[in-house]
């Protein structure tokens, strides 16, 4: 198969949702469509029966959720499928908006029950910033929810979506009984017994077809017909380049628990969805059928698995072909590295590949040498944009319970912040270090992670810091500088990469310092 083929087969896509929509779950049962597992585990509210293909850590199968990005493929109807399944939970928001600079298209879950909640609409505001076309699958049909037109409504008021339903339910919670798909034309009828299985689907020749009446019954149908014939009326079609431009939004029904749904969802998003797309860089776009072979890091994972102490680097291949033993110019060390062992993600078996394209994602070992952003080339010195550090929201001293293991400590945390799970700052008049996140919840991780990856235990001090800025100093004196660093010096920190970041105790003292010093800007993202 030659080189634009291959691109033209790979489809790499984000699933992004409020937390407990069923993301996770939509996740197995893509891959048991895929045939890359044989039997979907079941995801409870905090318990998880038989562990989720795609929630890793530890962390992850005590609590119900997942807390770091997976990275999982499978070949569908001559498509190679690349999922990078996302942290629901706010506090993990960071890691999700990482990882959309790695994605072509995004798959948003909705819950039946609650329809558009906050965290959703945060995503959608960064896919629309990045115009990542999205389709939209309205999950839990099974249980009682929202009327199918008031999450239509809910979809383009909050989201401000130009919807067009691809599909459509038949009843709802008890009354449910199946799926209209309005994309291929025929029923879907629902089996409550069907969970571990795929459900047959009933092909009939149109509405009007009297087979309809026999599998569904006269009401229902009659409903059926009348919901087609408003959502003809009050919806555009669907249209293809108005999807990838991000103005038009297809919507799905179903239940990713009981298998319902989902393959009418991937059977059109196979169709639809974009094939590896452009990236901007600092030089210009790159554009994926260039010959050259260029990539970045988009997250790094450590410990995935705990026995060989291994630390896996995520490349996207933006452009090119990547090769395994090849040397690959890494920019911002101008160093060579060669990777002997680069890996994909079959569901949770890792293999080695000896080639990659567009669109792939790639495991490479890491030994420490890497951060998130970090580009590769075949010799030029592209810098990939939006893959910046965002202000954290809470912040913590971190001290050492066990000198004995000082060491451990310290290489742990280097690597945990390395992967982006929070951002590390030493003061500048002390050496004391603070760790910054996100969310609360990300304290509790880094601390069982640390004693069981890395055997190192550690406490935390509260720290009252209203927000972190990263300084930059374009246009003011010299003097002036002095001075701020002089009278703010309690306050100052420099990141991990030696930035210097002012750490304001609060709002109005950052508006006072933003007065008194007007040639120094303070940003709340590293990449200014």
């Amino acid at each position: 198969m030659g080189f634009q083929e291959e691109i033209n087969k790979r489809r790499t896509f984000g699933i992004i949702s409020h937390p407990d929509a069923g993301k996770t779950t939509l996740t197995e049962k893509l891959l048991l469509f895929g045939g890359a597992i044989q039997e979907a585990g079941a995801v409870k509210s905090h318990k998880i029966k038989k562990a989720a293909t795609s929630d890793f850590m530890e962390i992850e199968r005590q609590r119900g959720i997942s807390v770091s990005t997976s990275v999982l493929a499978f070949n569908y109807k001559e498509k190679k499928i690349n999922i990078l399944d996302t942290p629901g939970h706010k506090d993990f928001a960071e890691d999700t908006f990482r990882t959309l600079t790695a994605v072509d298209s995004v798959i948003v879950v909705i819950d039946v029950a609650k329809g558009v909640e906050e965290q959703t609409e945060k995503l959608v505001e960064v896919c629309r910033m990045r115009e990542i076309p999205i389709i939209v699958f309205i999950n839990k049909l099974d249980r009682e929810g929202k009327d199918a037109f008031d999450l239509l409504d809910e979809l383009e008021q909050k989201l401000k979506f130009k919807v067009c339903p691809l599909s459509f339910p038949i009843g709802m919670g008890y009354d449910f009984q199946g799926i209209y798909n309005i994309w291929e034309k025929n029923l879907m009828l629902f089996n409550a017994d069907n969970k571990q299985k795929i459900s047959k689907t009933i092909y009939i020749n149109g509405l009007n077809d009297p087979k309809l009446i026999d599998h569904i019954g006269e009401t229902a149908s009659d409903n059926l017909k009348e919901e087609i014939e408003i959502i003809e009326e009050v919806y555009p079609n669907f249209n293809k380049d108005q999807y990838l431009s991000c103005k038009q939004q297809p919507v799905f029904f179903g239940s990713a628990l009981n298998n319902f749904g989902v393959k009418e969802l991937l059977d059109c998003f196979i169709s639809i969805a974009p094939s590896p797309t452009k990236k901007e860089s600092t030089l210009r776009i790159i554009s994926p059928n260039e010959s050259k072979f260029t990539g970045f890091i988009f997250k790094i994972h450590a410990n995935m698995d705990p026995k060989h102490r291994d630390r896996l680097a995520f490349i996207k291949i933006v452009s090119g072909k990547f090769k395994r033993n090849m040397t690959y110019h890494h920019v911002r060390l101008n160093k060579k590295f060669k990777f002997s062992s680069p890996n994909a993600f079959f569901a949770e078996k890792k293999e080695i590949v000896n080639e990659s394209y567009p669109g792939d994602i790639v495991g490479v070992h890491d030994s420490g040498n890497f951060k998130i952003g970090d580009a590769f080339s075949e010799g030029e010195d592209v810098f990939f944009k939006g893959i910046p550090n965002f202000s954290p929201e809470h912040f913590r001293y971190i001290n050492n319970l066990d000198p004995m293991k000082s060491k451990q400590l310290a290489k742990g945390i280097v690597q945990l912040m390395d992967e982006g799970v929070a951002q590390l700052f030493i003061l500048e008049l002390n050496g004391r270090k603070v760790i910054g996140t996100v969310g609360a919840l990300q304290f509790e991780v880094i601390q069982y992670r640390l004693e069981h990856e890395y055997g190192a235990k550690c406490s935390y001090e509260n720290l009252n810091i209203h927000k972190a800025c990263w300084v930059e100093n374009q246009e003011g004196t010299k003097a002036e500088f002095n001075e701020f660093k002089k009278l703010k010096s309690k306050f100052l920190a420099k990141d991990k990469d030696g930035k210097l970041v002012f750490l304001s105790d609060s709002s109005f003292s950052l508006e006072m310092t933003k007065e008194k010093f007007p040639s120094i800007n303070f940003h709340y993202k590293s990449e200014f």
